[in-house]
């Protein structure tokens, strides 16, 4: 057998003995091929002449891990047949020895090499990369002597090209790793210092974070760079630092001016910044970062700098300086050719310029300007006024008094005030009663307020910094400090609500709805509570606690990736909790032991509700069309809103709508064209790969994306080498999203995006997917749309998230600090619209904080739902249609009319049943509309309680009449006194006049 070997050799001389070792851009290219099924990566190769075996020699340069723990398949191109007959050697990250039996000569052969296999649930999947099948005949094996660990000499196929699925997916040139004998070379040019630093143009960003690209080993840029850039860019560049003999500490970056040695004219060292060793964070302030690099690993420094449109076209040289807390200083000769060209706005409006990369520091929307409809908050003395709502400080600046003046119809405020507190609020503590030593006014702008007071007991010092917003939020932080040591009993917040206020309640477990006489709750890592609503329709607050080291916590789905962090302060090592008995909330923490000069954080929030009137008539004119849809179908319904949701045409990718811009300008365009507003899906709770500056992100850390086990779809475990924690996923488009953290730079970001969505494709507002931002960059970006589209809105979707992956929270305590600003809500996804009528009223309606909302799941109750001004919204829920509705609406006129909720004490239209329930739509001395719903297990018959005098109606001139109302009720006459029977579950529209 090893003679015949011999002599098949000899009969089939090879000229080509091995791959390409030098990777070009002809190397790498992209095919068409079953993605799902073999994976994103494939190799070509050819075989010319008829063989019983060749040898695939492959040096693919891999930056995947392990590569000899993963599938082989090898498919024959022109059949597309598999070939079963397949052996492998050597198989790592430099190179891959893969023998095949050929079946078509001559013909081209497919070697797939990451195979991988998709399981659980279609938006969140499971991939997996299976190992090596050896699906190879023993006897084909033994006759070709493949059976060892080498592979023999054999004949060689014909390397043709390495290819990606498509572009997105390809390696090449920043994946594509140099190999070991190239860094032991490049090593060996520079034998000294604890890193290796490269430049590298923006348009290829730096993807490795465990390797370097031979790219790098090509250029050989290390103290010099050159790039070009338009009059009026933002024009960025990026470094890299290989720590590759010492973990490097604490980067920093120095610039000088770069001058234009022919003009003398400068692009000013100030202009320069370094995005990984600082910024401007999410609240406005000004941060150093502590970019480090661990022993072996790759950071990229990504810079820039504004060119103004006025220099002068030519070359502008300078220095950029590296340096770190224990390595070596570098400096970089860096040029930048500016052209002739004056760029659009600084280069936005292409994101792989990476111009954007400065909206990451950017402070828009931080001002002090009040956002309508509140109005400037006045004050005197220590009593402070704004929309609706008064708060009278106590000396120690705690509230001593809050009143609401809101009518219980939410439609108006009235002049006679409610109280909201039966005493002032209190801070009780070891020491006895508090001293007052001093209270000051330091700020007074028209939409904030602040002060400070310096208390004392004989136990603690307190200092207290307050804050008063124009929509009703009261920010304390306050500070004890032990004036000795000794052992507390309790430190506690205690607030007493007006007797008989506290109608209703949410959060601490308990889902909307009547409040309890007596609870008692103690804080629990597993669960999203923090906060406790409590009070009547127009009158009530919020108290949220939380202590100097708050982190705001992932939600929907993530929350126990990222839990809040329990406050030191209130939570005291469990002993914390809690109470709410009879109307008052007690706050509570528990003994500690304390020394003098130890400093506790007991910080918390209120929020006094409502915030504003509801709307009601811009509500019934707002007809919403919850898909994207020819603008033509979309007017024919009737609907003058569209929401656009991602994986559409226009908005294909999560949380990033900006790859479409011109084809969603040209759909917003034309709608606008018929009177049709457009808004879109778009937050920061996840992010889509197809972000044109994910590597950068990355290169930031855990700043912008948490920190998890990674895993998801393929692309992010191929191309995405750091810690995080995949999100939705949609298989139509491959769009794989990553979950941001809480609070970030990425929301300076998003409000720049946002303000150039506005002004550039003229969007007509936000469909948000549950909120991921604070209550700050929510003013934001209210104030982003109404400065340049006043009538913009705001639109609010959250699922239930009163579950155990949610921890537990109740979705409008959760967002209950955004409500100020939202013009819908859309409460939502696997809410029971089968619970009682408090529970629609709380979790549900958005009345008693001033907005209105909506039905999703199963599309609600259309019955129960216009108790509360509800619809579900087409075509989103199957089976829904809204036209019916909307016709009689529009017929009885309903946005001049006042609503007048079954809530409301004076209602002129009761019924004779606590299980079956009117709200009216009064056009007073016209006509009203009575919308009636029961919840009585069996249906039931009742009768109405008509104050005609009230309605402005004469009985013995009206009839009441029931409209046919496709879908929602037949036609149906009654006489004033009869009695009406409404059906289980449902109600009816009728119309007095």
């Amino acid at each position: 057998m090893k003679k015949y070997v011999i002599a098949f050799f000899i009969l089939f001389p090879l000229t080509i003995v091995s791959a390409q070792t030098v990777p070009t851009e002809d190397l790498y290219g992209t095919g068409t091929w079953n993605a799902d099924s073999l994976g994103n990566h494939r190799v070509v190769v050819a075989v010319d002449k008829s063989l019983d075996v060749v040898l695939a020699n492959l040096e693919w340069r891999r930056r995947d891990a392990n590569p000899d723990q993963k599938n082989i398949i090898v498919v024959d191109a022109t059949t597309g047949k598999r070939i079963t007959n397949v052996a492998r050697f050597t198989v790592n990250q430099e190179k891959g020895e893969i023998a095949f039996q050929p079946q078509t000569v001559p013909g081209e052969y497919y070697i797939y090499y990451l195979k991988n296999v998709t399981s659980g649930s279609k938006y969140y999947p499971t991939v997996k990369y299976p190992p090596f099948e050896d699906t190879a005949d023993v006897s084909w094996l033994k006759k070709n002597y493949l059976t060892g660990k080498n592979a023999p000499k054999l004949p060689v196929a014909r390397l043709v090209q390495y290819q990606a699925i498509n572009k997105f997916n390809s390696f090449y040139p920043m994946e594509i790793i140099a190999t070991a004998a190239e860094k032991k070379k490049l090593l060996a040019s520079q034998p000294k210092g604890k890193y290796i630093l490269f430049t590298e143009d923006r348009m290829n960003p730096i993807r490795m974070t465990m390797d370097i690209p031979y790219k790098w080993i090509k250029d050989n840029h290390h103290d010099s760079f050159e790039g070009k850039a338009d009059k009026g860019e933002y024009y960025t560049f990026q470094f890299g630092v290989w720590a590759v003999r010492d973990a490097v500490n604490k980067l920093k970056v120095d610039f000088s001016s770069f001058v234009n040695s022919k003009t003398g004219e400068q692009l000013p060292a100030s202009s320069f910044i370094c995005f990984n060793t600082g910024g401007i964070d999410v609240t406005g302030t000004v941060f150093e970062k502590n970019c480090s690099v661990e022993k072996g690993k790759v950071q990229a420094l990504w810079m820039g700098t504004m060119i103004p449109e006025q220099i002068s076209t030519g070359t502008y040289e300078g220095t950029v300086t590296v340096s770190s807390a224990n390595a070596e200083v570098k400096t970089v000769k860096v040029k930048i050719n500016v052209s002739n060209n004056v760029i659009a706005n600084h280069g936005d409006n292409e994101p792989e310029r990476m111009t954007r990369l400065r909206w990451l520091n950017s402070s828009i929307g931080f001002d002090n300007e009040v956002i309508a409809p509140y109005t400037p908050i006045s004050f005197k003395g220590k009593k402070f006024s704004i929309l609706g709502r008064d708060i009278q400080l106590s000396d120690n600046g705690l509230p001593a008094s809050i009143t609401s003046y809101f009518k219980e119809t939410m439609t108006e405020i009235g002049q006679e005030g409610k109280p909201i507190l039966a005493s002032p609020m209190d801070l009780q503590a070891d020491g006895g009663n508090w001293e007052n030593l001093d209270f000051e006014i330091v700020k007074h702008k028209p939409a904030a307020i602040e002060w400070t007071a310096l208390n004392q007991n004989d136990q603690f010092l307190m200092q207290l910094d307050g804050e008063l917003e124009s929509d009703g939020n009261i920010t304390y932080k306050i500070t004890l400090v032990a004036r000795k040591d000794g052992k507390v009993n309790d430190i506690l917040l205690k607030a007493s609500l007006t007797p008989g206020l506290a109608e209703y309640m949410m959060g601490l477990g308990e889902k909307g709805g009547y409040c309890p006489n007596d609870l008692k709750w103690k804080w629990d890592i597993e669960k999203n509570q923090d906060a406790i609503w409590a009070g009547s329709v127009n009158a009530g607050l919020q108290l949220r606690f939380y202590d100097n080291n708050y982190r705001r916590p992932l939600n929907t789905n993530f929350y126990h990736q990222q839990p809040l962090v329990m406050p030191v302060s209130w939570y005291n090592n469990g002993k914390g909790g809690i109470n709410l008995n009879k109307g008052v909330i007690t706050a509570y923490s528990g003994t500690r032991e304390v020394k003098k000069g130890d400093r506790l954080y007991y910080y918390f929030n209120i929020l006094v509700t409502p915030f504003r009137t509801i709307d009601t008539a811009k509500h019934f004119k707002d007809r919403f069309y919850h898909k994207y849809e020819f603008i033509d179908k979309v007017e024919e319904f009737g609907a003058n809103v569209i929401n656009v949701h991602h994986a559409t045409p226009i908005n294909p990718f999560i949380n990033y709508p900006f790859l479409r811009a011109k084809e969603m300008k040209a759909y917003i365009d034309g709608a606008h064209a018929r009177n049709i507003k457009v808004k879109i899906y778009n937050t920061v709770r996840e992010l889509s790969n197809s972000c044109a500056e994910i590597f950068v992100l990355r290169s930031l850390g855990d700043e912008i994306f948490s920190k998890g086990k990674g895993g998801g779809f393929s692309w992010l475990q191929e191309h995405y080498d750091q810690d995080y924690i995949g999100a939705w996923f949609v298989p139509e488009l491959k769009d794989a999203a990553i979950v941001t953290t809480g609070v970030s730079r990425w929301h300076n970001y998003y409000m720049e995006g946002l303000d150039w969505l506005v002004k550039n494709v003229g969007i007509d507002g936000l469909y948000i997917d549950d909120l991921a931002f604070d209550r700050m960059s929510m003013k934001r970006v209210r104030k982003i749309l109404n400065r340049t589209n006043p009538s913009a809105m705001i639109d609010l979707h959250s699922a239930n998230q009163y579950n155990k992956s949610d921890g537990f929270a109740n979705s409008a305590n959760l967002y209950l600090e955004h409500m100020p600003y939202l013009d819908r809500i859309w409460f939502g996804e696997y809410f029971d619209y089968n619970f009682n009528p408090e529970f629609y009223l709380i979790e549900v309606s958005g009345i008693p904080w001033g907005t209105m909302g909506e039905m999703l799941q199963d599309g609600g109750n259309k019955w129960r739902g216009m108790l509360y001004g509800m619809t579900a919204r087409m075509p989103w829920t199957e089976g829904v249609d809204n036209r019916p509705i909307w016709k009689i609406w529009d017929e009885f006129e309903i946005e001049h009319s006042e609503m007048i909720g079954y809530w409301v004490k004076d209602n002129p239209v009761k019924t004779n049943s606590n299980k079956t329930l009117a709200t009216i739509y009064r056009q007073k001395g016209k006509k009203t509309l009575v919308s009636i719903a029961t919840w009585a297990e069996e249906g039931e018959t009742i009768t109405l309680d008509i104050d005609w005098k009230a309605l402005g109606l004469d009985p013995l001139k009206v009839k009441l009449h029931a409209p046919k109302v496709d879908l929602f009720q037949n036609e149906a006459t009654w006489n004033v006194g009869d009695s009406i029977n409404v059906p289980k579950g449902k109600g009816y529209l009728i119309i007095i006049e």
